[in-house]
């Protein structure tokens, strides 16, 4: 890197969207950091003369703040505060030919999969013996890890194979190894994550391998927790459940989107499932594990989506009680299947369904929360804030699910595990008093 200034070269990464470009860029700076290059995360201190900004396009509010971001490091450039702006990441992935027009002021734009040609022009060697290295960019006791690339699926809204390409599943192997390694620096829970995670195995094993590298996984010793993120309801391996009920250590939590409970929604979505064999799955899982944490998100305002459906995904909630539920106005992106359709519901219209729909889950929380009081739970404890110290069930994954606010009376050790006694419920946290 021949930067303007003479003093060491550091970069900074900025990762916008999911936990899977989290996960990409914890792998770019470990590769950074094994070719002796100075690398921070999300750097506030703006002692770095390099940035590196891993973008999100999956819709239009990501696109917006993935391209906020980069100009406004591109104006920090030209006061002569940065050497070099590079862009990656799935909306450079999906509209690199735009952009390299429209911002000029960019030094290069990288795809998804360009990690050796980023690094090339970073003056990084691309060293494959760090396969699975990362430099952790979470707390040091919980990590992501991704199994696969890429999704094989066809739902109509969704624009994830337009950038991040077919799936490809990584080798248990390797996974087992990472996650051993994982473990050594500190990490007690490792949450998988992929596009869809009930795939897994199929493109390299011939079959769905998903419970295997469970159990793979939950022999590692130090690992105490493992959580499941974005299962495929259709046509879903009950092995899954199987493995989930038989180890200790991975969490009774399962994150399956099913996006809508109209059939009529479920057939334009193209999610190959009715409403009726959602339930039948749902009851089913029950019956394994009653206790099981049950997470879904949901999409309204697709189009053609009338009050009639909104009513039905109403009463669907309300039968099915799960446990946690994310709300997503739909986005019109070009490359869908749905693209060609009339985006015919109003942004005002999809906002208040969406409302209206997270009201419905907020008095389900509040009364599964009430049913926690006085409970005794095993909390881990992720960080401390206002003096208070907060934690998570192992119903609670990071950031998007509820929180448990410990009074303690005595100093906790950040990534240990407490147990606490229930003594306050709200809508979306717990307060809890140490034991």
């Amino acid at each position: 890197m021949k930067a303007r200034t003479s003093r060491k070269d550091k970069v900074n990464i900025i990762t916008l969207g999911c936990s899977k470009n989290m996960v990409d860029s914890e792998v770019l700076s470990g590769q950074l950091r094994a070719n002796d290059i100075s690398v921070v995360h999300e750097n506030a201190r703006l002692d770095h003369n390099i940035v590196v900004i891993n973008t999100c396009g999956f819709i239009e509010k990501a696109k917006e703040e993935s391209i906020e971001t980069i100009l406004r490091n591109v104006e920090l450039k030209q006061k002569g505060k940065l050497d070099k702006v590079y862009v990656t990441g799935c909306l450079s992935e999906r509209y690199k030919e735009d952009l390299e027009r429209d911002i000029p002021e960019v030094d290069a734009f990288f795809g998804t999969m360009e990690l050796p040609l980023l690094l090339k022009k970073l003056e990084a060697d691309y060293k494959t013996e760090l396969l699975g290295e990362r430099l952790l960019s979470t707390p040091s006791h919980y990590a992501y890890l991704k199994i696969s690339e890429g999704c094989n699926r066809t739902c109509a809204f969704c624009a994830i194979p337009l950038m991040r390409g077919a799936h490809v599943s990584r080798t248990m192997e390797s996974l087992v190894e990472e996650a051993r390694g994982l473990v050594k620096k500190g990490v007690k829970e490792i949450m998988l994550i992929a596009q869809e995670l009930t795939y897994y195995g199929l493109d390299i094993y011939k079959r769905r391998a998903l419970p295997d590298l469970l159990h793979a996984l939950a022999d590692i010793e130090g690992l105490e927790w493992i959580r499941l993120h974005y299962a495929y309801p259709s046509k879903f391996p009950m092995e899954i459940i199987d493995a989930i009920k038989d180890r200790n250590n991975i969490c009774n939590y399962l994150d399956m989107p099913l996006q809508h409970a109209s059939n009529r929604m479920l057939k334009a979505m193209k999610r190959q499932i009715t409403r009726e064999e959602m339930e039948e799955l749902i009851g089913r899982i029950r019956e394994v594990i009653p206790g099981i944490c049950l997470r879904t998100t949901l999409i309204v305002g697709f189009p053609g989506e009338t009050e009639e459906d909104i009513e039905e995904l109403t009463d669907f909630l309300q039968r099915m009680r799960f446990d946690r539920v994310g709300v997503f106005t739909y986005s019109h992106e070009e490359g869908t299947d749905a693209f060609g359709m009339d985006d015919d519901v109003a942004a005002d219209v999809k906002e208040d369904r969406a409302r209206r729909i997270m009201e419905v889950q907020q008095e389900i929380s509040t009364e599964l929360n009430e049913s926690k009081l006085g409970k005794v739970m095993k909390v881990l404890v992720d960080r401390k804030e206002a003096g208070r110290y907060i934690g998570r069930t192992e119903f609670d994954s990071v950031e998007v699910d509820n929180e448990v606010i410990i009074h303690a009376g005595k100093k906790l050790v950040i990534g240990e595990f407490v147990e606490v006694r229930i003594t306050k419920a709200y809508d979306y946290d717990l307060e809890a008093e140490l034991i």
